[in-house]
């Protein structure tokens, strides 16, 4: 593992970026200017950059936040979310058509019907008693301790129902506050014995939807030349060690605390950090720049 000073260190050896957003890009606030330059300039120089998100929207969806949030539109060329990877799942029926649904009212675009689906059988929601699966994009409250599903997942597990978790993240940072995500609860789920079906990072389907969009938009590329770049040890890193495709983990993020990064981690803590996680980046840099 190496620790690289700035992007341009390295992105000669890349043709495509798959990039998250969260603590990589963003802080759910606002961009970080100098990821974004790193990005225009990667682009500027040839390359294509994907957006992959576990946001449990669609790319519609999440296009709309960041253009919101002031992201550029020429430091990227395309998305792929987790949310659109789940939502073709449950179209296909994955968890039946009667879902208990967790999540909040913004997470409700999720059930628009997507065009490649038209035939799609309807998806109801109902109530727990009444479902035939569980799909979760995340928490009721994303504040509130996880533990405080556990009468109804014990329900739903009785009831034999699977969830489907349309983020795979266990927490993110939204500016300085930390919430939970749908992996928190998919992770309780099968803690308890449940089934919890994936489709974000680190798992594949979300994988082949990014090589998707990246040839939709004429710039597929090689696995050896493509490089992931996120702040998730469990979700990017892992993912792309699955997807045999190097990485640059982004310590200023989500471990920043646990690998003492300022402007770059301390040395002797992320090899402890990395250590006791049993993963290993090709690249490590404090923030994206």
């Amino acid at each position: 593992m190496q620790i690289i000073e700035r992007l341009d260190q390295i992105d000669a050896n890349y043709d495509a970026l798959l990039v998250d957003l969260w603590g990589c890009l963003h802080n759910g606030v606002a961009p970080f200017p100098s990821a974004v330059a790193a990005l225009q300039s990667f682009r500027a120089r040839g390359g294509a950059v994907c957006l992959l998100t576990n946001a449990p929207r669609s790319r519609q969806e999440v296009e709309k936040h960041l253009n919101a949030m002031g992201l550029p539109e020429d430091c990227w060329d395309t998305i792929a979310t987790s949310g659109d990877s789940a939502r073709v799942a449950m179209y296909s029926g994955a968890v039946g058509q009667k879902i208990w649904f967790i999540g909040e009212p913004g997470d409700e675009p999720f059930f628009e019907r997507m065009a490649l689906m038209e035939n799609a059988p309807e998806i109801t929601r109902v109530p727990l008693k009444d479902a035939e699966g569980i799909i979760c994009t995340g928490p009721f409250d994303r504040t509130a301790d996880p533990n405080e599903m556990r009468p109804q997942f014990l329900m739903a597990k009785q009831m034999g129902l699977k969830l489907l978790c349309a983020n795979p993240d266990i927490v993110v940072d939204r500016g300085e506050r930390r919430e939970w995500c749908a992996g928190a609860l998919a992770a309780l789920y099968s803690e308890m014995g449940g089934e919890s079906l994936y489709f974000g990072k680190p798992h594949p389907p979300v994988y082949d939807l990014a090589r998707r969009r990246l040839a939709e938009v004429g710039k597929p590329a090689d696995p050896s030349r493509t490089l992931a770049i996120g702040d998730g040890i469990a979700t990017d890193i892992q993912g792309a060690l699955g997807e045999d495709i190097d990485s640059l983990f982004i310590t200023g993020g989500l471990a920043a605390s646990e690998t003492g990064t300022i402007e770059q981690p301390d040395l002797k803590k992320l090899d402890a950090f990395l250590a006791g996680q049993l993963v290993t980046p090709t690249f490590s840099i404090g923030r994206l720049r």
